[in-house]
């Protein structure tokens, strides 16, 4: 069966901007980064279609100066050259955006500069042009194909809220749109890296390469939909299980995720300690500062946490001034360090963004051997820091049995 290239090419061509079109209509212009990545891709891809295509209209109608045809078309193919190597470093940079990062930063950088500009250099070589495009595009399509492939193990950094940064992804269960965005690009690049080592394209292999052309992007429009919705998913699981003004999680999260950390330190004999933080004086800030202020110094004091606490520990906001930090592998040093930590921060960055100062009391109880959950630690960590607040605020006390 006969297939005619230019009409193959024009339907290319409407078929990319409908896509690219269908993909900022529906997730609209307030995505994340990786997902303005990958419409600025497709984007991208539609364009290089219409400079290919508009070179090819203009060699056909114009009729005159030999020389200003050619360099009209060495600059539109050129221009092509670089949106298709391009999209496909927006690709490569949506996908490091949705899994995680790879290897490869300078390569998909360098290729939309040297790929493009070589090929206008060569121009008058056809073959040597043809060859040097196509093998770039290969080798940005098999990085693409890699990553999808196998994407680097997700890195749970000890079970902590705040190892979850705050843009969102795709939820664990990406197997489905990586799938196929694999099944687009992996022909694609095989047929790319085919045609580049031909010294001349048969008309059989640009037919197959237009079919794959065709195919890609058939798959790709719902698998790049399909990861805007896990990322969606998952951004939205984050919120119902955060606290909106601090950023922490919020008790019921805290008590879930606390469930795992106990576990673990059972199984494995390591010390863990549950810390309360009590901000001081709140409802004072709020009677003399307003509400306003009250909020901010929350936020202060929670942004605080996040920056002191280690690596590896849980914290979340467990009522209305009262904080939580589930610390593990942690001696008894570790509750005295962190408030240590908390009290310099709070008097490096209270009084200059909030206009006054901020003190908290703390109390904080260690894993016994009979406690069933996180509540047998909150309920010794509570009297805790009701003895801290009873002895004038602003210290740390440990429960009933431990140094403080």
């Amino acid at each position: 069966m006969h297939i005619d290239h230019a009409t193959l090419f024009n339907l290319l061509v409407l078929q990319t901007l409908a896509a690219a079109g269908v993909l900022l209509g529906v997730v609209g212009r307030h995505g994340s980064r990786a997902v303005r990545w990958a419409q600025a891709g497709l984007g991208l891809v539609a364009l290089g279609g219409v400079a290919l295509a508009g070179g090819a209209l203009w060699a056909s109608t114009l009729v005159g100066d030999q020389a200003l045809t050619d360099g009209t078309l060495r600059l539109l193919q050129s221009l092509a050259m670089l949106a298709f190597s391009a999209s496909l470093s927006l690709l490569w940079a949506a996908l490091n955006g949705w899994l995680n990062p790879r290897p490869g930063r300078p390569l998909m950088l360098l290729a939309p500069l040297l790929m493009p500009a070589v090929y206008a250099w060569q121009f008058d070589d056809p073959a040597f042009r043809a060859s040097w495009a196509l093998g770039w595009l290969a080798l940005q399509l098999l990085m693409n194909a890699l990553l999808l492939a196998l994407p680097k193990r997700a890195v749970e950094l000890e079970l902590t809220v705040q190892a979850t940064p705050r843009k969102a992804w795709p939820g664990p269960d990406n197997r489905r749109w990586r799938a196929l965005l694999l099944a687009a690009v992996l022909p694609l690049a095989l047929l790319c890296a085919l045609s580049a080592s031909e010294a001349v394209l048969s008309e059989r292999l640009g037919t197959a390469l237009g079919l794959a052309c065709q195919w890609a992007l058939l798959l790709t429009l719902p698998a790049l939909l399909l990861a805007w919705r896990g990322e969606t998913e998952a951004e939205l699981a984050r919120l119902a299980q955060t606290d909106g003004l601090t950023g922490l999680s919020d008790r019921r999260a805290f008590a879930a995720r606390s469930v795992d950390m106990l576990s673990m330190a059972r199984r494995h004999r390591e010390p863990l300690a549950l810390m309360l933080l009590d901000v001081d004086h709140l409802k004072a800030i709020n009677a003399e500062h307003g509400q306003d202020a009250g909020d901010r110094a929350l936020a202060l004091f929670g942004s605080c946490l996040t920056a002191q606490m280690r690596l590896g520990d849980l914290a979340g906001r467990v009522g209305g001034d009262e904080f939580a930090v589930l610390m593990a592998r942690c001696e008894a040093q570790g509750p005295q360090a962190l408030d240590k930590r908390m009290r310099e921060a709070l008097a490096l960055r209270a009084q200059a963004e909030l206009g006054f100062t901020l003190d908290f009391s703390g109390g904080w109880a260690k894993l016994r051997h009979g406690d069933r959950d996180i509540d047998d630690l909150m309920r010794r960590a509570e009297t805790a820091i009701y003895e801290a607040k009873h002895g004038g605020c602003g210290r740390l006390q440990s429960e009933p049995g431990l140094e403080a």
